[in-house]
Parts: structure tokens; sequence; C-alpha cells
């Protein structure tokens, strides 16, 4: 540790901030950046006195939540930087070193989108070039990408090359000030426990950087670089086939597209999976086609917000007279669809509403392939638990397999891959926040093939004078109508969620959770960061225990399933709610009626959002 001394004379006119652990942490930061513009974000910081700013800033590390490492840009060890990617990286590479002894034959893939922050010089693509150069000074071969691409280009380029493991820059749908480093294993999922906690230990074992880590121009002079980005363009294109059932039909449609890429990475990949689906490319929002790391046209880059995020494609697509909107997320690993209703203007679907149009779709042509019945037993559909049941009941319609995971994407693909590696065939996954996955030819959320999928379902149902809103009541009518409402508050303060959960574990004595909810009686619950669930003989949950995260579901007598959680990427409580009927019951008022009621008793009896100052969703 430097002396106070030290401090000063190594940083000219800084001065002590008198907590010693703290002087400590801002000597090595100044010691260690070799990014001058975060170097003087800390010196301007100690100089001005802002100790609190400085403890938040370096007295923490980010940890991997539902997609990785994610924060905002800047300087410090608890923010998205130069300093703190190339310590990951550092850590990523010991980790690997242990677990894969062929790391150095296999290598590591490595994709950027196209986020920036110019006060602190950190892009994504640099962010991704310096992740190459820590494995390329350890002779470790990478497949950096030369261009920003989507994200499930990561992990579809890691399975197919075979490669140790993949990282992919990117903080997706967050605000414009967030990056973030998502890593995939070499099987191509999201990493999951143990490797994340063994990671972020190598991460804390490693900390001050290698002198070569910093060492840009290895991307451009090492023999060991390699750029991925055509043939996995390619491959990827050309395994959309596997999804694709009527491209004959598509190429004589007359419907027509409107494109969002919302300024992020997905406008040419869009393009070339529409023509790989025979169909000609879909119009796309001029405004919105090209990267902008500002995202200036929309209040924030997440087409889940809904009709207020997409106005640009709507007025768009009624100038075109085109029927329907698709909108990848920046990342290009979400989707959001909307359909012009006649008269009644525009109908965005929900996440849970498009899982069932897709999950019915990708049923429909694997029975046309698949005759045999018994060949259902192979056969199965995946969700998050706080997603909608409805792929429950097209399962035990239908007689195939139905799982749920814990939320995030990154339990769905293990999964697949665990089942696939048993023979099993999983045909379609979702999470409700507008992440879909046809097939299994990625182990992540995919927006772009999912915008081909979404594109060719409404050209065949175009033939049947049926569109996609009226098909989806056909699903209910058939399987049982499953109303569900999703939404969240913002909490920046951490201590006050842990506050409002630990109520909740401890609501009327110690240890005793709600019975009822706005007088409605609750029958079971299920705290998967504790693993009790009061259903079970044992009292143990099933599905595995989440201690980082926050999460308890309350099932209703009136079979009314609630849900709250903690998001893994944003400030959020998220709060889920469904009503799933049983086939035959049409009565939607009261149905409706009784779900508003007890979501907003679940917020304002459970969350309390005045009493703890959460700041509702604006609408």
């Amino acid at each position: 540790m430097w002396s106070n001394e030290d401090l000063n004379a190594n940083t000219g006119c800084l001065v002590s901030t008198g907590d010693s652990t703290l002087d400590k942490l801002i000597s090595q930061w100044i010691s260690w950046d070799k990014n001058g513009a975060t170097q003087q974000q800390i010196k301007s910081l100690v100089q001005e006195g802002r100790v609190e700013e400085l403890r938040r800033r370096l007295c923490s590390r980010m940890t991997f939540g539902t997609a990785g490492l994610r924060s905002a840009m800047g300087a410090g060890f608890s923010l998205v930087n130069d300093l703190t990617v190339i310590q990951s990286t550092q850590g990523m590479y010991k980790y690997l070193a242990k677990c894969i002894p062929d790391l150095c034959s296999r290598g590591l893939v490595v994709g950027y989108d196209t986020r920036a922050e110019e006060c602190s010089g950190c892009t994504s693509e640099r962010l991704a070039r310096l992740t190459a150069a820590v494995m390329l000074c350890k002779d470790v071969p990478v497949y950096l990408f030369s261009t920003y691409v989507p994200t499930p280009f990561v992990p579809y380029a890691v399975k197919k090359i075979g490669a140790a493991a993949g990282v992919m820059i990117t903080a997706s749908h967050n605000r414009k000030e967030d990056n973030g480093y998502k890593v995939y294993w070499q099987n191509g999922a999201q990493i999951s426990s143990p490797h994340d906690k063994e990671i972020l230990q190598c991460i804390e074992e490693n900390p001050e950087p290698w002198a070569e880590s910093w060492n840009e121009d290895l991307v451009e002079n090492s023999p060991l670089r390699n750029d991925p980005l055509e043939d996995v363009c390619r491959w990827y294109m050309e395994e959309l086939n596997t999804v694709c059932f009527h491209r004959e039909l598509n190429t004589r449609s007359p419907l027509k597209f409107v494109h969002s890429s919302f300024h992020g990475v997905g406008h040419s990949y869009v393009q070339r999976a529409f023509q790989a689906f025979g169909f000609p490319p879909p119009i796309p929002v001029p405004e919105q086609m090209n990267p902008d790391p500002n995202f200036s046209t929309v209040s924030c880059p997440n087409p889940e917000e809904g009709e207020s995020v997409l106005e640009l494609s709507l007025r768009l697509a009624e100038r075109e007279e085109a029927k329907i909107v698709l909108a990848t997320d920046p990342d290009a690993d979400r989707l959001a669809v909307a359909e012009q209703c006649g008269r009644c203007g525009w109908k965005v679907f929900t996440g849970n509403e498009l899982a069932a149009l897709l999950g019915w779709w990708m049923l429909f042509n694997w029975k046309e392939t698949h005759p045999d019945p018994a060949e259902s037993n192979r056969m199965y559909m995946l969700a998050t638990t706080v997603s909608s049941k409805i792929l429950k009941a097209l399962a035990q319609m239908e007689g195939f397999h139905f799982e749920e995971t814990l939320p995030g994407f990154k339990w769905i693909g293990n999964r697949i891959h665990e089942l696939t590696k048993t023979g099993k065939e999983v045909i379609f996954s979702f999470e409700e926040s507008i992440g879909f996955l046809c097939g299994s030819m990625v182990l992540d959320k995919d927006g772009v093939s999912a915008a081909a999928v979404v594109a060719e379902m409404a050209a065949y149902l175009h033939t049947k004078n049926v569109t996609l809103n009226q098909q989806l009541q056909n699903i209910y009518e058939t399987y049982g109508y499953h109303i569900s409402r999703t939404s969240y508050v913002l909490c920046n303060d951490p201590p006050t969620v842990k506050r409002i959960f630990s109520h909740l574990r401890n609501f009327e004595d110690e240890g005793v959770y709600p019975k009822t909810c706005g007088g409605y009686g609750i029958a079971h619950i299920r705290d998967a960061t504790t693993g009790y669930d009061s259903s079970q003989p044992d009292k143990k949950s099933v599905l595995p225990v989440s201690k980082s995260s926050q999460m308890i579901t309350f099932t209703f007598h009136n079979a009314i399933v609630a849900t709250l959680r903690t998001s893994g990427t944003e400030p959020k409580i998220k709060y889920y709610t469904e009503f799933c009927a049983p086939p035959g019951k049409s009565d939607i008022s009261n149905l409706e009626e009784e779900l508003k009621k007890v979501t907003s008793a679940l917020v304002e009896e459970f969350l309390e959002p005045e009493r703890n100052n959460l700041i509702r969703r604006s609408v």
C-alpha cells in the first residue's frame, strides 16, 4: 500500500481522504489505469473531496447477474471501463487455463455492440479489443469480429468454431450510460454457477494489469487474431433453414413489414435473415437503422416499453401500408412485434402473447414433419418461471414436455444443452421480456431469427385470412386464456430492496410469509432466494436456489400466480401476475378485473411504493 506521501507524490495535488482502505484503492486505480480520461475522473473526485462518490466507484466490484457483468461506463472498480474489462479478462484467462487444457488451440470468441461514452473514451469496440489483447498476450487465439454483431452471433460462433468460451461487450437494451461483459462457456450457453463465482475469484486474485494487457496493437499484428465475421454470417444464414418451413410461400407473400433496429446492430442482419427466408427485405426505419450510442429518437432503447418507443416505426408502417412492425433491441437479441388492427390502431404484443403465437407455430410445423405422436416424447419447450404458463397448457393437451427454469436465458441455454445431449429436441424457448429462441441453433435468445420466423408465421396466416391477433385468440380458446400483467418499479437504493423482501419473509411474524393480498387468499409461496416452497412435501423448492437475487412467487386460491423479483441488469423490482383459465372459460372481462385487483394489491401492500420511495413505471 502506498503512504499518503507516496500518493501525493504520484498524483501531484491529490490529498488523503482520511480512509486508508479508500486511499489504497485510489492509489491502485491511478497506478493501474492507462486511460487518461478515466484516470482523471478519479483524480478530480479526490481533489473535490467527494469521498462518498469515490467509495461508490472504488469499494465494490461488478458481479455476474442474469446477463453477465453490467454497470455504467466510467472510472472505478464498480463500473465498466478499460481497466475493469482488462481485469475481468485476466480472471477469465486464469480460470479457462485451469479448466480447459486445450485453451491455446481452441481460443476465445469476442463480439461487441455499438455503445460508447465520450467522456471516458469507453466504447464497446475498444473494450472488445482490450479483451482480445489480454488473451493474445497469453498466446490464446482470438476470434474477434471486425465489426459490430448481434449478441447471438457470439454463442453461435463459440459452438460452430469449437472455442473454449466467448465474450460479448454489450448492455443490450439498458440505458445509454451502461455497458456490459457477457460470458459464454464452451457449450455456447451463458456461464452459470459455479463458473461465475470462480471467474470472479480469479479476477480478484489477478487485479493488476499485465504489461501486455494494454497492448491493442496485438489485435492488428498477432497471427493468433482471426476475424470470424464472414464465416459466421454465412453459417448462421444457412442454418436458418432449420426454422424456415414455407420458403416458397414467403416468396409470394404480399405482406409488407417494417423493421427498427433501435439505433443498434440489427439492421443488416435482419435484412439478410429475411432474404434467407425468401422475403424481400423489411422496410427500415431510416432514423433508427444506423448505430447511435445516444439512442437519439427514443426515450429509452427498450422496445419492450411498447407504443411510446415504437412511434416512428408505427407511423412509417401506416405510410407504407405495412401491417406488421418488428423491432429488435440494440444488440438484436430481443424482438417486439406490433400488428395493425383495422381502424382500431395497433396491437403491440406482450412477450407472453408473442410466445403463445411462436409456441403454437413451432408446434404446428413440428407436427407436420413428425406425424407419429410417439415422437412428442422427445420434444420440449422451455420458459422461465416468471413467464406465462401458456406453453404448459399446450404441452398438457399436445403431449410434449414443458419445463421451467429460473429467470435469465443462461438457465434456458444450459438446460437446452443438457437435454440435447440425451437426444431430446427443444423446439422453442422464451422469457416474457420479449426474449425468444426458435429451435436451438443458438443457446441464447435471438431477435434476428425470431423476426424472420414471425414474418413467416404472419405470411402463412395471411393465406388463411387470419391475423396474428386473431390467431392468438384462437390459441386461447383452444388451450385456455392466459391473461398476464408485467411491470416494474425503480429502486436505486439496494438496502431498500433488501428491506422489502425481508419484510415479506417476516410479514406477520418472524419467518411467516403473507397469507392474503388485497383480500385474496394465498395458497402457496415459493422463495427462490432461500429455497423454500410451501407446496412441496419437504418445503424445498424444485428450482435451484439463487441467493444472489430476490424472487418470491405467490400462488393464490383463485389460480392467479404472482411473482416479485429483482432485475439482474437494472435497478428494478419487477412484478408478474397471470390468470391461467381452463379451456372453455371465456368470460375475459371478469378475469381481467380480478387480475387487475390482485396486481394493484401486490404493488401497494407488498412493495409500498410511497413508503419506500419507489419510482413507478411511466407509461
